[in-house]
């Protein structure tokens, strides 16, 4: 009856030991009853520290002296002087009775933030601990804060391509230099408009809040305005800058400028307009500008709105002498899930104070950043092939993003655009109001459709749109166009 069988017959484990997936569901199951053991203890003493704290938020304490540790690159001094002003606000503030636990946790809070927004270090922990001086009195503390300081060098190559041209970059920078939230930072570039780059800046804080700073900077380039005009620009200035920011009421910012121009580099094809304006002028000015930005996102805003304006006037020294003003505004509102549409505008002034104005100080337009499907720089008066930029413009565009159907979570987005806008020459034999209405009622008109790739940092758009409305010197682009932002780049951090 046994001889055909063939051992063995059943599974000779013992019946109690434990199989391998039962193990691990074992595991996972401890795992996850000490896990909410632990949230659940970690819960608990959060709310009994959060119930003693308010019990006594009304004790009775005094900040006597704040300790920073680690911070061994900032000055002392800096640090005074960026939390004095939070420990004299507590220490004078006996009379509304704020010397207590309550007024010494929101000094503790607001000396961590100001600390932190210095952007000096990874991580800022403050504490309240028992005074350590021998002669202090019952209820003085000390506000202990313990960081972490940041690299101090940076390092950062990027390859861009953008509005029709393509650059390799090196930024480096210095972080807190002096000991005292000082940046410098120093950019150069080559590519194939802006063929050399270099912008040299040193940046450091004027009030304790950190919300006004000065900026001191260097620069010079090389453009290469050949595809509108037959010439280049080689320019070289300084800059003095100060920068408020006013939270939400915007940011602020007076400077001073000097610059040396040098149109060079003509063709022989270039027109007597640009010759005209060949070779070396100085400009000097100083300008303001004030800047809003509620946006949800900068280059693919479904929600919020921008605003821009800038001031500038020139003519303190040099040979140009003008006022400029410039506006710019955006507006984006979610229509409905999926769907948002985009309202943007600019406008721009440009008055000569002692003859003509110059070609370097005048406004271009056209373009993907623009007026799709029109040149860049391409619009306004002309000379033959050379465009001359003008003294007065506006444009305007109305753009609605949708997601693509059944895919909302692609970062590809289709849209529907309308552009207008004109670039006029001032004509001084009419008056201001003369110039803006004829600028206002002659727009060129554009209309398409396209995608819209956006992964952060990167925004490409390539649109199929048609000129509607043109004037004989704009320069047209017809079918398919792009507007593409790359960047592409290798940082490191020391």
């Amino acid at each position: 009856m046994t001889e055909g069988l063939h051992p063995p017959l059943q599974h000779t484990a013992h019946p109690h030991e434990p199989k391998e997936d039962d193990l691990e569901k074992l595991r996972k199951w401890q795992e996850a009853r000490l896990e909410r053991k632990l949230r659940g203890e970690y819960e608990s003493a959060v709310f009994h520290l959060a119930e003693l704290v308010n019990q006594n938020l009304e004790t009775s304490l005094s900040v006597t002296s704040v300790h920073v540790d680690g911070a061994t690159n900032t000055r002392k001094s800096f640090l005074g002087w960026l939390i004095q002003p939070w420990l004299a606000r507590h220490t004078d503030d006996r009379a509304s009775k704020s010397n207590n636990l309550q007024g010494a946790l929101y000094t503790a809070r607001g000396i961590s933030h100001i600390l932190q927004e210095t952007d000096l270090f990874h991580s800022v922990d403050a504490k309240i601990q028992r005074s350590r001086d021998h002669l202090a009195r019952e209820g003085d503390v000390d506000i202990v804060v313990t960081t972490r300081e940041k690299g101090r060098f940076y390092l950062k190559t990027a390859t861009e391509f953008g509005n029709n041209e393509g650059s390799v970059s090196v930024t480096g920078r210095v972080r807190n230099i002096f000991g005292g939230a000082e940046f410098l930072e120093g950019h150069y570039s080559a590519g194939t408009k802006t063929r050399r780059s270099f912008h040299g800046l040193l940046s450091l804080p004027l009030s304790p809040s950190l919300r006004t700073t000065g900026q001191l900077s260097l620069f010079s380039q090389e453009r290469d305005f050949s595809s509108f005009a037959s010439c280049s620009e080689i320019s070289h200035g300084l800059k003095v800058a100060v920068n408020s920011n006013w939270g939400v009421h915007g940011v602020h910012e007076v400077a001073y400028q000097a610059v040396l121009r040098h149109i060079n580099n003509l063709a022989p094809s270039a027109s007597v307009s640009i010759r005209e304006h060949a070779g070396q002028t100085i400009k000097t000015s100083i300008s303001h500008s004030w800047t809003k930005d509620t946006r949800d996102d900068k280059l693919a805003a479904s929600r919020g709105y921008y605003g821009k304006l800038f001031q500038e006037l020139a003519g303190l020294s040099g040979d140009v002498s003008f006022y400029k003003a410039e506006v710019e505004s955006q507006i984006s509102r979610r229509l409905v899930p999926g769907m948002s549409l985009s309202l943007a505008a600019r406008s721009g002034f440009l008055k000569a104070l002692t003859g003509p104005s110059h070609f370097a100080d005048r406004f271009q337009l056209g373009g993907p950043l623009s007026l799709r499907s029109f040149k860049a720089n391409s619009m306004g008066p002309r000379d033959g092939v050379d465009s001359l930029g003008g003294d007065i413009y506006w444009s305007t565009g109305v753009s609605l993003v949708s997601d693509i159907p059944r895919k909302p979570h692609w970062p590809i987005k289709s849209h529907i655009f309308v552009n207008a806008g004109r670039l006029n020459a001032m004509d001084e034999t009419k008056g201001l109001s003369e110039n803006l209405i004829g600028c206002l009622t002659k727009p060129s008109i554009s209309a398409g459709v396209g995608l819209i790739y956006r992964f952060d940092p990167v925004r490409v758009e390539v649109n199929f749109g048609v000129p509607l409305v043109a004037s004989k010197s704009d320069g047209l682009v017809l079918a398919w166009s792009s507007c593409k932002s790359f960047v592409f780049g290798s940082p490191c951090q020391i």
